[in-house]
């Protein structure tokens, strides 16, 4: 049994992950030059290799997208989830990718415990498939689909601060071989993104989030992360703050400091990924 799987003394980092647009690492790329996201794909490859070799193979993940939202938070429950095609105008082929790893029907009522007990609402789906959120960068990261994703949602309103809580009752997770993912983006103004007006939004709300991730002190940390529609570009750069709040779960599960791990020039808009807790340099 590795490390991960044995309730460590060490927990696992929380992720905040980038997912790119659409199906885009699995197709030839006509928007731009064909190796737009060469660079970011590049880095989810050896991400998991990373973690693996530094943690041990995680017991199961808790993926955390931009593209599930429920009044209440939810919390999928299938021991073999499909999954959602939610991209449209794609090629065909991107209609074919597959992603078979094992959902987790354990896992579920555990989180629901967790935050049954942080008196926050939660429900269950017996239903839902992983979106593309999820599947497209994890067909990168564990490419061999032989650890459990149970996929949790947001919860709509996308309150920043509940999502932080949320995030905090979800922490005894990274001690019970748990990986805690959040997918989205840190940047996701699309409009400016293809108009290739994003450029200075995106650096100075770069700079700001990964200066507020990086802090020593975790409520300074999160108290400027619950009001982050006050930074600079913060509206320019999220008009709708649905890809940013799946950092607000992995940040509210450490209460060590962040840091900006990845981070690439992408269609002239910055775009980062950061992990929590993470003591090794992933």
């Amino acid at each position: 049994m590795n490390a991960a799987n044995e309730n460590l003394s060490r927990p696992l980092p929380t992720l905040y992950v980038p997912h790119g647009g659409g199906p885009c690492f699995f197709m030839d790329w006509t928007i731009g030059p064909s190796d737009t996201w060469d660079k970011m794909a590049a880095w989810l490859r050896q991400l998991g290799n990373e973690i693996e070799s530094r943690y041990g193979k995680p017991r199961a993940i808790l993926a955390i997208s931009a593209h599930w939202e429920e009044r209440q938070v939810t919390v999928q429950k299938r021991a073999h989830p499909g999954l959602l095609y939610d991209y449209y105008g794609f090629p065909a082929h991107t209609y074919q990718l597959q992603y078979n790893a094992p959902g987790d029907p354990a896992l579920a009522p555990h989180v629901t415990e967790l935050l049954e007990a942080a008196s926050i609402p939660v429900h269950s789906d017996a239903t839902r498939g992983l979106d593309h959120g999820v599947f497209v960068p994890f067909k990168l990261i564990f490419p061999d689909a032989d650890i459990p994703v149970c996929q949790m949602s947001l919860q709509a309103g996308l309150n920043a601060a509940s999502h932080l809580a949320i995030g905090q009752a979800l922490a005894p997770l990274r001690q019970q071989g748990v990986l805690i993912i959040g997918s989205g983006m840190s940047y996701h103004n699309m409009r400016a993104i293809f108009t290739g007006s994003g450029t200075a939004d995106s650096l100075a709300f770069d700079a700001w989030l990964t200066e507020t991730v990086e802090l020593a002190d975790a409520n300074a940390r999160n108290h400027r992360l619950e009001n982050w529609a006050q930074a600079p570009s913060a509206r320019a750069s999220h008009p709708r703050e649905e890809h940013l709040l799946p950092l607000m779960i992995a940040a509210g599960a450490a209460s060590e400091p962040g840091r900006r791990i990845f981070s690439d020039c992408i269609m002239e808009t910055q775009l980062s990924a950061y992990s929590f807790g993470d003591d090794s340099g992933l």
